[in-house]
């Protein structure tokens, strides 16, 4: 199969959304936030890379997961929904993809396609793959062009951008990389060619991203060796094997946990319990800093997982203090800086955030659009290319008021229906939709707290 990627019609847009959120009474009660996204996509992928059935408990059924299920199908993997809410993937084995009859969407999700065109990237055949208007804007260059180091041939749009067609390599080469920006992305589709090429296959990094991909590996039978070499870490991985099915539980995401966790914090008498929250110490960062910050927590009932650190996380209205964020804890708290940016508009004094220049290729450009969200509420606020420094208001309460843009960025969206709470007026997101992207029942959840949320439609 080879199609063009200009002969691909671009998906269409689904209707605006806007929802608004007032000040809210205080935010109690006991929740679970869905299953962590990142670990979800993984367990999928590799689940359809074993041999055997893999069971998996807890997956995020946001869009962004479901739609790499259809791609596991897609590729010839049985990915089933049971009926008591547990998944089942049969697998094909390492390099025992089927060539895909249509072109491979995959949503909003960066990581799906980035993760699946690794997964294919070692065996000889042919897929499209495309997404939605942010999905497309999104750079893919970055991980076709070091694919191609073991064989990967890419075409896309200009900056190898999708719609792009990706041809696995018949004879693939294991491959020696440094991955030149923080990216746990880029890192994990490496890791995931090099299972299907002979001999063993080293990525480097500078700074340590999440490990959910070194560590999953290791548990699905891959031999992985990971060294440590100052910040830097080292990864290792022999191709050419067989991965064994596994059974287990994805925990919750600590990226989903960030938003009810954080409005909490900002509305006042609020007391919030998120239970079974994933704790992985590579995606821990903000809760390093909420600590800084001055926030009230407590890490009840500490677990292990599924292989991950496993708590109860308790927050309780804190009067927060602006602090500096390190730019080496930057990839140990990457998408939460939104969530982050909203909460210091709330603290006394200004928090700066650098080593963030990421957030310019996610969803969306992360940066710009919380800054300019937050000028629209009232709040200061200084960007460079690599640093957001927000000025809290304290004790003076943010303004709000504002209608906020969020360019198809769930995070964005999430992050300013929790400042709206807080806010002295009310706030307004554009469009609320992309939230089922990795969060679908937020909104229902968040007033289930007691969050006050209004829908334009009625």
């Amino acid at each position: 199969m080879r199609i063009s990627p200009e002969s691909i019609p671009m998906p269409q847009p689904t209707t605006a959304q806007p929802l608004t959120a007032h000040r809210a009474g205080p935010l109690r009660g006991t929740i679970r936030v869905p299953g962590d996204k990142s670990i979800s996509h993984r367990a999928l992928i590799l689940g359809a890379l074993s041999v055997g059935e893999t069971r998996i408990s807890g997956l995020l059924e946001g869009e962004d997961v479901l739609n790499t299920a259809a791609a596991m199908r897609a590729f010839g993997a049985e990915v089933v929904r049971e009926e008591t809410g547990d998944w089942a993937v049969h697998g094909v084995g390492v390099g025992g993809f089927s060539e895909p009859d249509d072109v491979i969407d995959c949503g909003n999700s960066g990581t799906g396609v980035r993760l699946i065109m690794g997964a294919m990237a070692t065996t000889p055949i042919t897929a499209t793959f495309t997404g939605d208007a942010s999905l497309r804007a999104r750079p893919m260059g970055r991980v076709s062009a070091p694919l191609a180091l073991f064989g990967a041939e890419a075409h896309g749009r200009s900056g190898g951008r999708l719609p792009l067609t990706l041809t696995g390599a018949a004879q693939p080469m294991p491959a020696q990389y440094a991955v030149p920006v923080p990216s746990a992305q880029v890192k994990s589709a490496l890791l995931l060619a090099a299972l299907n090429a002979p001999g063993v296959s080293e990525i480097t990094e500078a700074v340590a991203t999440r490990d959910h991909t070194e560590r999953m590996l290791a548990g699905f039978g891959a031999e992985v060796a990971v060294e440590e070499d100052g910040p830097a870490r080292i990864i290792r991985v022999r191709g050419e094997v067989e991965l064994r099915p596994v059974t287990l539980t994805v925990p919750g995401d600590p990226s989903s946990a960030a938003f009810p966790i954080c409005a909490a914090l900002m509305v006042e008498g609020s007391e919030v319990t998120v239970t079974g929250v994933g704790l992985n110490p590579t995606r821990a960062g903000l809760y390093v800093t909420l600590r800084e910050m001055g926030a009230d927590l407590a890490f009840l009932n500490q677990r292990e997982e599924g292989g991950e650190p496993v708590a109860d996380i308790r927050a309780r209205f804190s009067a927060l203090k602006g602090v500096e964020v390190p730019p080496e804890r930057a990839a140990s708290m990457i998408d939460e800086f939104p969530i982050l940016a909203a909460l210091a508009a709330s603290a006394e004094g200004r928090t700066v955030m650098r080593g963030v220049k990421e957030l310019r290729v996610k969803e969306s450009d992360r940066i710009a659009a919380m800054a300019s969200g937050l000028r629209a509420c009232g709040v200061e606020v200084a960007e460079e290319e690599d640093m957001l420094a927000v000025d809290g208001r304290g004790a003076d309460g943010v303004p709000g008021g504002g209608r906020v843009a969020t360019h198809l960025d769930h995070r964005i969206a999430m992050s300013f229906l929790c400042l709206g709470l807080a806010a002295r007026r009310p706030v307004t997101v554009d469009d609320a939709a992309p939230i089922a992207t990795s969060f679908p029942n937020f909104p229902a959840l968040m007033e289930g707290l007691g969050a006050a949320f209004r829908r334009e439609n009625g």
